[in-house]
């Protein structure tokens, strides 16, 4: 007859399959602690390597065992610990963005194509809006991120640094800034403002036009002033005069309030607006004062918004490849994660799209 050791040692070499699954009954009716990876293991009648494998999905498990761990864990309320996972792997396997606004084209689009690229890489995405452009909020978001499960931080700082100095985050997480001239110290990305602007400035130049004025951008924003000042240094080139800056806040309103003001002055013949919205709210208001576009003025947009084309006129704007600055930002970031340190920048073309919104002034 067996002893009551030898019982003990065949029950401890039974197989793995012949593990009889706990039942939700089984588990204490009032835990203490969270439940651990080898409660999800005991209750689906795995081990837990399997448990750790559904985990980090892994495709070597059998369908039906993978449900059996899912229902378990759901069960038990089990979560993974993802610094666990990270301190295994190496990698958070998620990014952190922090931005100021999500109400502009520009930054809704860079973001989407973060996301894009970061989920064909298997990155998450964690974003973080902050209140106002500055860097003490900034730093603040950046701080937080450090103290969480992300492996690195996108920045879309549109603030206009007088001094590049300026713009210093505390050493930690691998660091990608766009829209910014955040200087050597990080990789920036953004595209060609500068250039941008000289092509909206030549083309209207190019039609005949020498009073050309422009909306532009709030003061504080990056891509503003540099469009700004290319559009300046493009006429001063030409020998011409530039116009007063009107500034607007890249609102449908603010252009039309500028359209509004330059639509009832008899020398202005083209107008270079910061962006596509704005250059929206400026027709819309030429057109309610009886102003015809492009007969009597002339309008250039910039970003190419989706519906520019649908415009009446079609609007003549500048493109950028926000598609372009995101999967570049996300390939930049992964590679100062996988150790890359230097610091570089990286900037994507603009192209210039004629439509219907210009033509050469009236004799």
């Amino acid at each position: 007859m067996p002893t009551q050791d030898d019982i003990t040692n065949r029950q401890r070499c039974r197989k793995e399959s012949d593990v009889e699954p706990m039942t939700s009954s089984d588990a204490p009716a009032r835990r203490s602690k969270q439940p651990s990876m080898g409660d999800v293991a005991r209750h689906a009648g795995v081990s837990s390597q399997t448990v750790s494998r559904v985990s980090n999905g892994h495709s070597n498990v059998d369908p039906l065992t993978r449900q059996r761990v899912v229902e378990s864990m759901e069960a038990l309320g089990y979560r993974p610990n993802s610094a666990a996972r990270a301190l295994r792997r190496g990698r958070f396997k998620a990014i952190g963005v922090i931005m100021f606004t999500l109400r502009t084209f520009g930054n809704m689009s860079t973001l989407n194509a973060i996301a894009t690229e970061a989920a064909r890489a298997d990155y998450s995405v964690t974003l973080l809006p902050v209140r106002e452009a500055t860097l003490g909020q900034v730093s603040g978001a950046y701080n937080r991120l450090s103290e969480a499960a992300v492996d690195g931080v996108v920045i879309i700082f549109e603030a206009h640094l007088l001094d590049e100095a300026e713009f210093n985050l505390p050493p930690g997480l691998p660091v990608v800034v766009i829209d910014s001239n955040a200087g050597d110290a990080y990789t920036v990305v953004d595209t060609d403002q500068a250039d941008g602007a000289r092509q909206a400035t030549e083309h209207l130049l190019s039609l005949g036009h020498r009073r050309i004025w422009h909306v532009a951008g709030p003061e504080s924003s990056f891509s503003a002033m540099r469009r700004m000042e290319y559009w300046r240094r493009t006429l001063e080139e030409a020998g011409i005069e530039p116009p007063p800056v009107l500034y607007g806040d890249w609102s449908t309103e603010s252009g039309y309030r500028h359209g509004m003001e330059l639509g009832q002055r008899d020398d202005v013949t083209a107008v270079f607006a910061g962006n596509d919205q704005m250059a929206l709210g400026l027709m819309r208001a030429l057109h309610e004062l009886g102003r015809d576009v492009p007969g009597d003025i002339s309008v250039v947009g910039f970003d190419d918004l989706e519906e520019a084309h649908s415009f009446w006129p079609p609007l003549t704007t500048i493109r950028q490849d926000f598609g372009e600055v995101g999967r570049q930002a996300i390939q930049n970031l992964l590679a100062k994660v996988d150790g890359e340190r230097e610091n570089h920048k990286i900037i994507v073309p603009t192209r210039l799209i004629v439509r219907g919104s210009t033509a050469a002034p009236r004799e």
